[in-house]
């Protein structure tokens, strides 16, 4: 039986339940389902993928990007979270444009920010 047929669910570390929830929930959209003593869980993208917020020790986030959303028009969507207080991050090592953005040799356009804890988030459209 492969795992290709099965959703995946997205786990994302806390160390503030309260902050993170405000801002998957009210700054990033997610529709929240359900607080637990482990988890806050919410529902994401059209087949409502679980992303599940775990409740954690304190943690050093990780330096790259562990989760990230695909949209069709980047420059909207970062326009949209920029209006509602994200920031998006200036990579020295890559040429953005005035919003954050930077164009990918593949075609792909990514914007990267972080939540409340520091760990890394991304938007990205990709061509065709």
């Amino acid at each position: 039986m492969s795992l290709a047929a099965y959703n995946p669910i997205g786990f994302i570390p806390t160390i503030n339940a309260a902050a993170a929830r405000e801002f998957y929930e009210n700054t990033l959209g997610c529709t929240f389902e359900s607080d637990d003593d482990f988890a806050l869980v919410f529902r994401v993208g059209p087949n409502k993928i679980m992303l599940r917020i775990a409740k954690c020790p304190p943690f050093t986030p990780a330096r790259y990007t562990i989760f990230g959303w695909e949209v069709t028009h980047i420059h909207a969507v970062v326009t949209d979270l920029t209006a509602k207080g994200v920031q998006f991050l200036r990579l020295d090592s890559m040429p953005q444009d005035e919003q954050g953005i930077w164009q990918a040799p593949s075609g792909a356009a990514i914007a990267w920010f972080k939540d409340p804890d520091g760990n890394t988030l991304s938007v990205s459209q990709h061509p065709g």
